[in-house]
């Protein structure tokens, strides 16, 4: 049985008569009339008798007419809950960022979502940007803000640029390189380097960088966490590439026309996936609060 068939029995319920039900269904009575004795085929019973012109319920129909009411009323529900779900923004959203993105550049914009939109249940997970990227390429987090690769070559990834970062070489105020009247790249060989781990996204474009120019880097530690880099930075353990938002009082930055590197920052989500209200929301807030326009 099908839902006209449903809709057709009830209101031949109700009016009792072929002809007025065909009329309000737009449908011929002999439609009327196959509809009403395929449902009785199926259902194995006689659903009306007919008395002269009019049709009255067996007690076979009158069992019938209270669950396919009933159905029907709870497709009507269904129906709704479907079309509020597709305008209400509401629901459990995981995202996966990463630890410096998370601290410097999120925080104005997850206040803002959290006040616009407080039926959301955000799941933040903090990681290093390319497990954030694993996580959406395996449908783990419907949302990664991180890095963004160099090349993205998986269809089914679509990346939204969101900030350009600037990246920028520092050391301690008080770091040997900081006394060298006209630095070169030449001269960073010598030194130690503290740099995040060569799996990173950002230590590629670091590497691709140096490799060009035929330098070879002399790694003293790697920590993904580029605060903690920082950290070790100021103490004069070595020399780093750092965010230039993260280049303040505590170390010594080198402008160097030479040294041209910058990642870019985004959002990325899995195409295979089924786009929520609440990820489109944070996309499109994340798109506002940023440089995206700017960039594109």
């Amino acid at each position: 049985m099908d839902y006209d068939q449903l809709i057709t029995f009830v209101k031949l319920a109700e009016t009792g008569s072929f002809s007025h039900t065909a009329e309000k269904l737009n449908l011929t009575q002999p439609a009327v009339s196959k509809r009403i004795a395929l449902l009785e085929s199926q259902l194995n019973c006689v659903l009306f008798d007919r008395i002269g012109k009019q049709n009255k319920l067996t007690a076979a129909g009158e069992l019938a007419l209270l669950r396919v009411n009933r159905i029907i009323s709870e497709s009507k529900e269904l129906k709704n809950d479907i079309e509020n779900l597709s305008t209400r923004i509401s629901g459990h959203l995981i995202i996966s960022t990463s630890h410096h993105i998370g601290l410097h550049r999120l925080p104005g914009i997850l206040k803002q979502y959290v006040k616009q939109y407080p039926e959301v249940e955000l799941d933040m997970r903090f990681r290093d940007s390319e497990i954030a990227f694993d996580d959406v390429l395996h449908g783990r987090s419907a949302l990664a803000i991180a890095t963004l690769p160099a090349e993205i070559t998986d269809n089914h990834i679509s990346a939204y640029p969101l900030w350009l970062d600037k990246l920028s070489l520092v050391c301690a105020a008080n770091h040997p390189l900081t006394r060298v009247k006209t630095l070169q790249l030449k001269d960073l060989e010598a030194y130690n380097a503290i740099l995040p781990g060569d799996e990173t996204f950002t230590r590629r474009i670091i590497n691709k960088y140096f490799n060009s120019n035929e330098l070879k880097l002399k790694i003293a530690f790697e920590t993904n966490y580029l605060e903690t880099i920082k950290v070790m930075v100021a103490s004069g353990l070595g020399w780093s590439v750092l965010p230039e938002i993260l280049a303040d009082g505590d170390l010594h930055l080198f402008a160097l026309k030479s040294l041209k590197l910058t990642r870019m920052l985004g959002a990325i989500v899995n195409t295979q996936m089924t786009s929520t209200n609440s990820s489109m929301a944070m996309i499109n807030l994340l798109k506002q609060m940023s440089q995206y326009r700017k960039l594109n």
